[in-house]
């Protein structure tokens, strides 16, 4: 997985934790924010192992951290960084989370098919910690190392000639031969 574009786990964590009086906001699409009362169900740790299709093996770690907005949607104010924080705390007790682990946000609503986000910026926006989402996309990754995609290396074009010009200077005694 091409890390160079991503947050880790380590550093979204950091993030969190220097700002736990915030609020926690989750913006999915543009001016789409998840509801203020939705709640952090699950967080997930998913060893990824593949095998590309230039035969080369990868390997990384995802932490998935999947949000849920409930039917009743009573509250006026999205949750506080340290609550979030004390979910974290909680789950690290029983599953210790790899901090290189690539951080993606899990959330689905009525209007927006569930998918996994990356988040593409944490914003300091008043009151809030604001989690800038981006879509995830496929990639190759045998572009990536610089290979193609399973597609052949472009065939060098071969110039061809005019075959008739070239048979009528090529009569005998015209030295071309």
């Amino acid at each position: 997985m091409n890390t160079t574009d991503v947050i880790n786990w380590k550093s979204f964590k950091e993030a969190l934790v220097a700002n736990p009086e915030l609020e926690l906001q989750f913006q999915y699409a543009e001016n789409k924010w998840v509801d203020a009362s939705y709640h952090i169900t699950e967080i997930k740790q998913a060893p990824i192992t593949s095998v590309d299709c230039g035969g080369v093996m990868n390997s990384w770690t995802e932490i998935i951290v999947q949000l849920y907005e409930p039917a009743g949607k009573d509250e006026l104010s999205a949750m506080k960084v340290n609550k979030a924080l004390s979910i974290i705390n909680l789950v690290e007790k029983s599953l210790p989370l790899n901090p290189l682990g690539i951080v993606k946000i899990e959330f689905g609503n009525s209007e927006f098919d569930t998918r996994q986000m990356l988040p593409n910026d944490l914003i300091i926006d008043g009151d809030s910690l604001i989690v800038d989402l981006r879509p995830d996309s496929v990639q190759c990754k045998a572009i990536d190392r610089g290979g193609n995609c399973g597609t052949p290396a472009a065939k060098p074009v071969t110039q061809l000639k005019n075959l008739v010009a070239a048979a009528a200077c090529c009569e005998p005694g015209g030295g071309c031969c």
